[in-house]
């Protein structure tokens, strides 16, 4: 019974899917560290933090001076449509030297993939369940990741 269980209770071998990765972003073929490498987790929270706050702040502007409520949602999810459809970054991302990049090796996120990653974000189950190369669902489902600027 235990050898039948042990299958798959056990979950996969510590390599498995990784196919002997050295570092996160090795089989997309970034590099181990500096601009261009696999952004960490710490740093794209806090830019989601930030971005959060902004987007109060804006909303605020616009409710005052009453609390922004859901207005600070639409903020944000302008913010980051445009920011990351358009440039590649959000404010957040900016300040922390990230960005997000296509891995087909466009320059441009656009929008429409901008606008499914943004809602697949704010969905919040899809960005936090991400694979060896720290891409979440979200980024695995528009095709991109969040690298190093600097």
């Amino acid at each position: 019974m235990s050898r039948w269980t042990g299958s798959w209770l056990s979950g996969p071998p510590a390599s498995a899917g990784q196919g002997g990765q050295r570092w996160r972003g090795e089989r997309l073929g970034l590099p181990e560290s500096g601009p261009n490498s696999v952004s960490p987790t710490g740093r794209r929270a806090v830019a989601l933090l930030i971005d959060a706050l902004l987007s109060a702040g804006v909303a605020g502007l616009f409710t005052y001076p009453e609390l922004p409520r859901n207005w600070s949602l639409l903020a944000w999810f302008a913010i980051t449509l445009t920011g990351v459809g358009v440039f590649g970054f959000t404010p957040g991302m900016a300040l922390l030297g990230i960005r997000v990049a296509r891995l087909d090796g466009a320059s441009l996120v656009g929008i429409p993939r901008a606008a499914l990653r943004t809602l697949l974000v704010f969905l919040i189950v899809p960005a936090v369940i991400w694979n060896a190369d720290n891409r979440g669902l979200h980024d695995r489902a528009t095709g991109t990741v969040v690298v190093r600027t600097r």
